[in-house]
C-alpha cells in the first residue's frame, strides 16, 4: 500500500482554513455595544466628576441589573425571531400574585412566591402555544397578552385589596429570608451592591453557555434565521419557542419578586412601557430584530449602556427630561453601528 506525498505548493483545502482572531472578533455582534459602552463611559467620566466613583458605579451596575435581568432571555427570544410584548406587565404580575396569594391565604411568603412562579410561566407557556399553533404573530399575541395582564393587575388588584396597591406583608413569615435572596445587599470593600446584580450576571452565564455550548442554542440561532429551513433539519420549531418564552417568564418572575421584596407594596399599574426598555438593551447588544443573530453579552452590556446614560445624566446634573432623547440617539447609533460591524464580518469571511 502506497500514499501520495503532498504537492509541493499545493493549496490546503479550504476548509481547514482557520479563522483569524480579527475576523472572530468582528464577527462578534457585541463588538458594537462594547465600544458604545466604552464610549458612553468616557463621555460621563469626563462630564461628570462623581460618575467614577465606586459607589456612583454601584448605582449605575443596579440600575443595569434590574434591565438585563429581563434584557437576556429577551434578547435569546428575539435570536429565536420573536418579540414579547408582555415582558413588562408580566414583571408586575408576578409580584402582584406573590404578595396578594400570601396576604390573603395567610400563608408563608414563600409559598405566594412558588405560586407566583407557577403561574408567570404558564403565561409564557400560554404565549408559546399560541404562537405556535395559531397564525398572528408574536407582536399581535403578545399585544394581546399585554392589555389582558394590564387590566387583571388592576381588576384583581382593586377587587381583592380595594385599591390599585398591595397591601404590606412585611411582617409575614418568611419574608426576610425572601427579600435575602431577591432583594438584599452586599457589601464588598466598602460599597454596596444590590444581589440583582449577581443574579443578572449567573443569567448572563447561563444564557452564552446555552447559546455556544448546547444544541438547544443551535436550535435558538437556526429557529430565529428561517423558521421552515429549522423545521426540515429536524429543529422542534413549537418547543424551542415555547421555551423561549418560558425564559422571558422566568426572568419577569426575578424582576417581580426584587420588585416586591424592595418596596413591600406594589402598584398595579408599574410595567407598563419597559417591554420596549428590554427589547432596545437587546438591539443596543447586537441583536437583530429580524432575528437569528445576537448574544446574550451583547444584552447585558446594552442594559449596562442604558444604566450609565439613566444614572450619568443625574450625575452630570442635566434636566432629565433629555434622557429619552439620548435613549433613541444611542439606539439608532447602536443600530447603524451593529450593520456597519455585520457587513465588515460578512466582507472578510
Amino acid at each position: 500500500m502506497t500514499t501520495t506525498a503532498p504537492v509541493p505548493g499545493a493549496k490546503s483545502d479550504e476548509r481547514l482554513l482557520k479563522t483569524s482572531p480579527l475576523r472572530k472578533l468582528l464577527g462578534r455582534p457585541e463588538l458594537g455595544s462594547v465600544v458604545g459602552a466604552i464610549a458612553v463611559f468616557l463621555f460621563f467620566a469626563i462630564f461628570a466628576d462623581s460618575f467614577v466613583r465606586a459607589a456612583s458605579l454601584s448605582t449605575v451596575l443596579y440600575a443595569s441589573s434590574t434591565i438585563g435581568i429581563m434584557a437576556v432571555p429577551v434578547a435569546l427570544l428575539m435570536i429565536g425571531g420573536e418579540f414579547d410584548l408582555s415582558a413588562g406587565v408580566m414583571v408586575t404580575s408576578s409580584a402582584l400574585i406573590s404578595s396578594m396569594f400570601s396576604y390573603q391565604m395567610t400563608a408563608n411568603v414563600w409559598v405566594g412566591v412558588l405560586v407566583s412562579l407557577v403561574v408567570t410561566l404558564a403565561i409564557g407557556v400560554f404565549n408559546g402555544v399560541m404562537l405556535t399553533r395559531t397564525d398572528p404573530p408574536s407582536f399581535i399575541i403578545t399585544l394581546g397578552t399585554f392589555l389582558m395582564l394590564t387590566g387583571m393587575n388592576l381588576g384583581f388588584t382593586k377587587l381583592i385589596s380595594g385599591t390599585v396597591s398591595t397591601k404590606s406583608i412585611s411582617d409575614m413569615q418568611g419574608f426576610s429570608s425572601a427579600r435575602d435572596v431577591f432583594a438584599s445587599t452586599l457589601t464588598i470593600g466598602g460599597v454596596d451592591f444590590k444581589i440583582t446584580i449577581l443574579w443578572w450576571l449567573g443569567l448572563v452565564v447561563v444564557a452564552t453557555w446555552i447559546l455556544l455550548r448546547t444544541r438547544i442554542g443551535n436550535w435558538i440561532f437556526a429557529v430565529g434565521g428561517g423558521e421552515e429551513a429549522a423545521r426540515a433539519v429536524g429543529v422542534p420549531v413549537g418547543r424551542t419557542k415555547i421555551g423561549l418564552y418560558m425564559g422571558v417568564a422566568f426572568g419577569a418572575w426575578i424582576s417581580g419578586q426584587h420588585l416586591l421584596f424592595s418596596f413591600d407594596v406594589v402598584q398595579s399599574g408599574e410595567g407598563v412601557g419597559n417591554e420596549l426598555t428590554y427589547i432596545i438593551a437587546a438591539v443596543i447588544g447586537g441583536c437583530l430584530i429580524t432575528g437569528g443573530y445576537g448574544s446574550a453579552v451583547g444584552s447585558a452590556v446594552g442594559a449596562f449602556i442604558f444604566g450609565m446614560t439613566s444614572k450619568g445624566i443625574v450625575y452630570a446634573e442635566w434636566n432629565p427630561d433629555w434622557f429619552k432623547f439620548f435613549l433613541g440617539a444611542m439606539l439608532l447609533l447602536a443600530t447603524l453601528l451593529n450593520a456597519w460591524v455585520r457587513k465588515r464580518a460578512e466582507a472578510t469571511a
